[in-house]
């Protein structure tokens, strides 16, 4: 039988971006760059960006990792300042996380200084706090390399 427990956890993350809050915010809200950048080549990616709109990144076992599903739904999005949604995260079908996720666009002297601020709950030992803020940080700097400027 699985040890049922549950760890919350919230972290925050602020990198800055040398370009304008309103090209990092579409970096979030163009379906074709966010799947670039946050679900990477392996993974199926779908966005519905608005209030109400649901967002799927769907990753197949691999035979080193699990199948990864995250969903989102958006409660509340302020076009170039701010972004929340509720997430969850199942590996082989098992819920591992739920989590809230706040993004704010903050303008910076050279861009934009983006704060992510994510409150999880980890449950059953699925998923560990600190491998979320290392996924995520991750993406923070994919997305990095799709705001530079085209060759």
């Amino acid at each position: 039988m699985t040890d049922r427990h549950v760890l919350h956890a919230t972290f925050t993350l602020q990198p800055s971006y040398p370009a304008t809050p309103a090209r990092v915010f579409a970096a979030w809200a163009d379906p074709a760059a966010k799947a670039r950048w946050f679900a990477g080549p392996q993974a199926q990616h779908e966005l519905d960006f608005r209030i109400g709109g649901r967002e799927t990144a769907y990753r197949a076992a691999d035979g080193t990792h699990p199948a990864l599903k995250f969903e989102s739904v958006y409660h509340d999005i302020v076009s170039d300042q701010r972004i929340v949604y509720s997430s969850t995260l199942s590996a082989d079908g098992q819920l591992a996380t739920v989590s809230l996720t706040t993004i704010e666009f903050r303008p910076a002297a050279e861009g934009t200084e983006l704060i992510l601020t994510e409150q999880g709950t980890f449950l059953d030992g699925y998923e560990d706090p600190g491998w979320r803020e290392e996924g995520t940080s991750s993406q923070l700097v994919a997305l990095a390399t799709e705001l530079q400027p085209s060759a």
